[in-house]
């Protein structure tokens, strides 16, 4: 005897004690197979919804005509099913009438016009948010995916209904998928659960994601489907005697204590188990709360009645107790925890809520249409519908910040992680975050500006790190300076999809505004050799920005703005946008200056107007960067190369590698200068021939630090074992002068023979 079996016999006396089995235990209801059974489900529904869904059955019917699903059945059949899985959502007559005709526009040629015509645009827009977009031509099939989803998921964020509906589209497919082919069933499966079945977990949709999950497990992995299903009934029979045992005493106790509960039966699917498995790396045997109880009470107060009672019956397993009622889940989900020790010594865990929070939790926002619930009760659907507006906010946040669609997916999957951690700011709000998010994920969460100034935090009053892991109940205190910026390396530690596009945003627009700014000096450099000014940037000048526009154009470019952006990249070549530019300046009847001729192409540097130099200050961290072979530090002689989308990579004079590139492709070559007063250290590499004894290292690094330079990597290679040894340093130094008094202090040290700054 199952579950099922000793639910059923929970006596209806004194108690109150009702038999409601949980979801997952009871088989889903049959999908209705013709509009007559649709009909008897929309008995919610008003005379005139009704007609108006029968007239979308209709076209529906019309458009699907002589298509047939892999089973053999008539296609109609399938979205009559989508509506009735709806229909038990109470959703609305336009969501019905969208779900009859979710797939006439993809499969039948339908257009969004006629359905605005037919049917309203509310409907329309419903249809369309479930359509994918085949019909456009994408260079892989996970690129085509990707879009799709970010299309549906847009949808969604502006009406939450697009995601109901595709979600009831997506359980039916997958409760008939038999006829598939395997490949497909596959892939389908493999896409729900990593997709479908989390987004139905986050708006708190758990008997959907519970079945979407089992569904998705048993066409992935049929065997051990299999296995643990026949295991998981072998288990119901050996374990029997204490699940009687547990219920005649709770029961019992609720009685004497005078407490009016529904007491339900509750079993972990074959999925949780074998995720647990996996997590814990051990055998079916070793799970021991695959059975547990519901318990369901009239008000909010109950529920920690009804806890008091269970801890006087049995001792609870410490660290095991949670209250997602004071502190909800992010998805709106809210009841008592806790796991007992069974007088046989096995754990049982019990849960305790109200009706309010049971509609909530089995079915998250969509009790927003099914239920009115009484705010008294704790939980309510309009709870559920606000929790799910938060994270649907976030998708549009996400959206506005992320232009390709394979990113924007990335982003979303991450939000999709369901175990949080929930933290307090200073003013004791609570957040609720993935686990394993980090301050800067905090600070993304409380706004944009708090996370890109971000500077420094503490937890409990403590300073830590901002890769330090959050934990549930930390109090986190974000610390913020006017001139802080993203650091590209924050992106290895976020957790949140909304941190981690905030941070790409705010550096792929320095990136583009420094690019601008150097190819703005770059095309004024190369215009100046032509005996031409730039043109005006003053939108108010029509002539100039005529220019600009024909330049733009002529380039392939979408503005001024883009032009000189790509310049900057070394897309293109600002010598040849000058000449071009120089041409259509010459067609308006601008004539070059001698003066400025001779300065551009002849004169020295000193004689030549400041805007055209491009000055190398440190500053520029996205678009100007120093290579990597020579190492430059201020005081070198320096030249710049543009590489091609690259941006602008500065050797030393005397370069080898920077020779090679010159000989090769010399037209991308500049000529660069050290900014006056450089706005950081640099790094440069030094051998030391050092002979090897007792605390050599220690005296290293104390000269060095003597000299006021830093260590940022050391390498000694594998001669510690001889006589003398090469010491490789990357050493933080101001400039040329700065590096001679760290070397002439380390010759000082009577451990070092030789000191040589690396040359390629």
């Amino acid at each position: 005897m199952g579950i099922r079996s000793f639910a059923a016999e929970l006596l209806p006396s004194a108690l109150q004690i009702r038999p409601r089995m949980s979801d997952t235990d009871a088989p889903p209801p049959p999908a209705p197979a013709s509009f007559a059974a649709l009909t008897d489900r929309l008995s919610y529904l008003s005379k005139s919804d009704i007609k108006k869904v029968r007239e979308a059955y209709r076209f529906a019917d019309e458009a699907h005509l002589g298509q047939y699903r892999a089973s053999g059945e008539p296609y109609i059949t399938h979205p009559i099913a989508v509506a009735g899985l709806c229909a038990e959502w109470k959703l609305d007559v336009q969501a019905i009438m969208a779900a009859l005709m979710h797939d006439a526009m993809e499969d039948c040629g339908v257009t969004k016009s006629s359905l605005i015509e037919h049917f309203g645009a509310p409907t329309a827009d419903l249809v369309d948010g479930l359509t994918k977009l085949d019909k456009l031509q994408f260079s892989t099939r996970e690129e085509s995916q990707a879009e799709s989803f970010r299309k549906m998921l847009l949808a969604m964020s502006r009406d939450v209904r697009v995601i109901l509906v595709k979600l009831a589209d997506r359980l039916h497919n997958m409760r008939t998928m038999q006829a598939m082919a395997p490949a497909k069933r596959q892939r389908i499966a493999a896409e729900t659960l990593e997709i479908y079945a989390p987004i139905a977990h986050r708006l708190g949709l758990n008997q959907t994601y519970r079945e979407l999950q089992e569904l998705s497990f048993r066409h992935l992995f049929p065997w051990r489907h299999a296995v643990l299903t026949k295991a998981l009934e072998r288990a119901r029979g050996t374990r029997r005697d204490i699940v009687d045992r547990v219920r005649k005493d709770v029961e019992k106790a609720f009685g004497a204590a005078r407490i009016k509960v529904e007491i339900t039966g509750r079993e972990k699917t074959v999925h949780s188990i074998y995720r647990k498995m996996r997590e814990k790396h051990s055998g079916f045997t070793s799970v021991n709360d695959i059975f547990g109880f519901r318990i369901v009470v009239p008000e909010l107060k109950d529920c920690y009645l009804a806890l008091g009672v269970l801890h006087q019956l049995y001792k609870p397993v410490p660290g095991r107790f949670k209250d997602y009622i004071a502190i909800p889940k992010a998805n709106g989900y809210q009841s008592l925890h806790t796991t007992l020790v069974s007088p046989l010594g096995t754990s049982v865990e019990f849960q305790m809520r109200t009706d309010a929070m049971h509609a909530v939790a089995e079915k998250g926002i969509a009790a927003h249409w099914m239920y009115k619930v009484d705010p008294k009760g704790g939980a309510s659907g309009a709870d559920a519908q606000r929790l799910g507006a938060l994270w649907l906010q976030s998708l549009v946040d996400i959206q506005d910040e992320t232009r390709d669609s394979a990113e924007f997916l990335e982003h979303v999957k991450i939000d999709l992680f369901p175990d949080a951690v929930y933290v307090f700011t200073p003013m004791s709000k609570i957040l609720a975050l993935p686990r394993g998010a980090t301050p800067i994920d905090f600070a993304y969460a409380i706004h944009s500006d708090v996370g890109d100034h971000t500077v420094a935090a503490k937890i409990n009053g403590e300073p830590v790190s901002l890769r330090a892991e959050l934990s549930s109940g930390d109090v986190v205190e974000i610390i913020t300076a006017p001139g802080a910026r993203p650091n590209p390396a924050w992106l290895n530690g976020v957790r949140t999809g909304r941190a981690r596009s905030k941070i790409r945003h705010y550096l792929k627009n320095m990136e583009a505004e420094e690019s601008r700014s150097l190819g703005e000096k770059m095309l004024a450099q190369a215009l100046r050799a032509e005996g031409l000014v730039m043109p005006s940037a003053d939108p108010t000048d029509e002539a100039a920005n005529a220019v600009w526009q024909q330049i733009a154009r002529i380039s392939g470019n979408r503005g001024r703005a883009e032009l000189l952006v790509d310049i900057g990249l070394g897309r293109k070549i600002a010598v040849i946008v000058a000449k071009r530019l120089a041409q259509l300046m010459a067609e308006k009847g601008v004539k070059p200056d001698a003066v400025m001729l001779t300065l551009g192409r002849f004169g020295n540097d000193d004689a030549a107007p400041a805007q055209g130099v491009v000055f190398i200050d440190g500053g520029q961290d996205a678009t100007v960067r120093l290579a990597p072979c020579c190492r430059p530090i201020p005081g070198d002689a320096i030249v710049g190369y543009l590489g091609r989308g690259e941006g602008l990579l500065v050797h030393t004079a005397e370069c080898r590698t920077g020779k090679r590139l010159f000989e090769r492709d010399s037209e991308r070559w500049m000529h660069v200068e050290w900014a006056e007063v450089p706005v950081r250290n640099f790094e440069t590499a030094i051998v030391v021939l050092v002979r090897n004894g007792k605390g050599v290292l220690a005296q290293i690094a104390s000269a060095v630090a003597n000299a006021e330079a830093d260590i940022t990597h050391l390498d000694m290679g594998d001669e510690s074992a001889a006589d003398s040894a090469e010491i490789r340093l990357l050493i933080s130094v101001r400039d040329r002068l700065h590096l001679a008094d760290v070397m002439r202090t380390l010759r000082r040290s009577p451990a070092v023979m030789r000191v040589a700054r690396v040359k390629p």
